[in-house]
């Protein structure tokens, strides 16, 4: 099953690409970036330059020039330039956290 079928929502492909950014949470690193295509859930995004080494454990994609329009993503699936990413909601890292410390207890 390729990526394109695992992907759930319904999605909203742009013909020529909407240009991004995606930045380290910590603003470490940045990328250029274009959007091929986004859900409610994620996105689809072609990279430029490697993204090997850089942490996509969580980072942001920056929307607008001045960074007001932004979310904060996970890593989904990597295949050659482009990658998968989720969108995390506000609350997703704390309901995480919990999970994890109370499947240790």
């Amino acid at each position: 099953m390729s990526p394109t079928e695992r992907r759930k929502g319904d999605r909203v492909t742009f013909e020529r690409g909407i240009p991004a950014h995606m930045m380290g949470i910590d603003g470490t690193w940045r990328r250029n970036c274009v959007m091929e295509d986004v859900s409610e859930t994620g996105a689809k995004l072609t990279v430029e330059g490697s993204v090997e080494g850089l942490n996509l454990k969580e980072f942001f994609l920056l929307l607008s020039s001045t960074g007001l329009a932004y979310r904060r993503c996970e890593l989904s699936w990597v295949n050659g330039d482009q990658i998968g990413v989720n969108f995390l909601k506000q609350g997703d890292r704390k309901k995480k956290l919990s999970r994890r410390a109370s499947a240790e207890v």
